[in-house]
């Protein structure tokens, strides 16, 4: 590959993941207000999972580039843009994109990564560690002292989230699979097999008198139970539907019924909370206001990343040109963190 040359990842239409498609082009050029950022790392999300099955509620059209987040290094700067930006080490929230070895970016939307945190390690963190923190401190709004069950505890958000919250002071039961109990209790989180055991009254034997936040991205039945095991004054966070995820039919469906569950809630007078939580919203609104609320939380987060709050969960590195191979990684269910891929 010769210096102007850029390698991207294409998703065709619903495929296997081998059907994805590797391909080089010229590399972009920084239009104005923008910059290229040429990618360290970036990761396989759960989004990318669903999209990959058409399955991810506002996906745009296939084809298209892939990939929800991304480090990198500035390499050029368009009309607008301090210049003393190039050279510099930053993160971006693209929601699609980021699986291509450069990447042209508006420069509103770039955080700096600190000094002493490497590309694979803050890539883990992006989004997950801007949804774990927004979920956590913007929607619950936790309290040291207060006790909450986060469902997935062993997942990209879910590991990021139990971090967090003991950070804050906060005890945390967690659902996960046995083979990752060990782990979480090493981690300080008291366990629950979600397969073989009856949650809802696991948690009221932890938590007799109820959690104060509950994080939910299972969705379907499972936020009913979550709702019901709220305490007075609770807040359910309910950010996703992994149960819905091998459906057919309209990929809307799930998540209208979701805001129309956690609307009811809200309309009904019982001192709990309901959210349904999207790291978009607000965007298309107030932007300004969205993205100095993103660099404000990403920083938190690299800050805690650094302090060794978050200890980065990296379960694969893999070259970009092995895409396939990582998709099938982390749809597997059997690593703990992200499989981040590198150029």
């Amino acid at each position: 590959m010769n210096a102007a040359e850029m390698v991207e990842v294409v998703l065709p239409g619903k495929v296997e993941p081998e059907g994805l498609e590797v391909r080089q082009g010229p590399v972009p050029a920084a239009g104005r207000g923008q910059v290229v950022v040429r990618m360290e790392a970036t990761g396989v999300s759960f989004a990318e999972q669903q999209m990959r099955r058409g399955r991810y509620y506002d996906q745009p059209p296939f084809p298209f580039v892939p990939g929800y987040d991304l480090v990198g290094t500035v390499i050029e700067t368009g009309d607008g843009v301090a210049p003393g930006l190039a050279g510099t080490r930053v993160a971006a929230l693209l929601k699609v994109g980021g699986w291509a070895t450069h990447v042209a970016v508006d420069a509103a939307d770039v955080v700096p990564v600190p000094d002493g945190i490497g590309a694979a390690q803050a890539e883990t963190v992006v989004i997950n560690g801007i949804t774990a923190w927004q979920m956590l401190h913007r929607k619950a709004r936790v309290r040291a002292g207060q006790t909450v069950l986060v469902h997935g505890a062993n997942g990209g958000v879910g590991s990021v989230l139990v971090q967090l919250a003991h950070a804050a002071g906060v005890r945390v039961i967690g659902t996960a699979s046995a083979r990752h109990h060990a782990t979480l209790r090493e981690a300080g989180v008291m366990p629950i097999d979600y397969r073989t055991e009856n949650i809802p009254v696991r948690v009221r034997e932890l938590a007799p008198g109820g959690v104060d936040a509950v994080f939910d991205h299972v969705g379907g039945r499972s936020v009913i139970d979550s709702w019901q095991l709220l305490a007075p004054g609770g807040t359910l966070v309910s950010y996703g539907s992994a149960s819905t995820r091998d459906d057919e039919g309209s990929k809307q469906w799930p998540v209208l019924k979701l805001l129309a569950r956690v609307w009811l809630w809200n309309a009904l007078p019982n001192r709990r909370r309901a959210y349904f939580f999207n790291v978009w919203a607000g965007r298309a609104l107030t932007p300004s206001r969205f993205r100095a609320r993103l660099r404000n939380d990403l920083t938190e987060v690299f800050t805690a990343l650094h302090r060794g709050d978050i200890t980065p969960a990296i379960a694969a590195q893999l070259r970009l040109d092995r895409v396939a191979e990582a998709l099938r990684l982390a749809e597997s269910g059997t690593v703990s963190g992200k499989v981040v891929l590198v150029p």
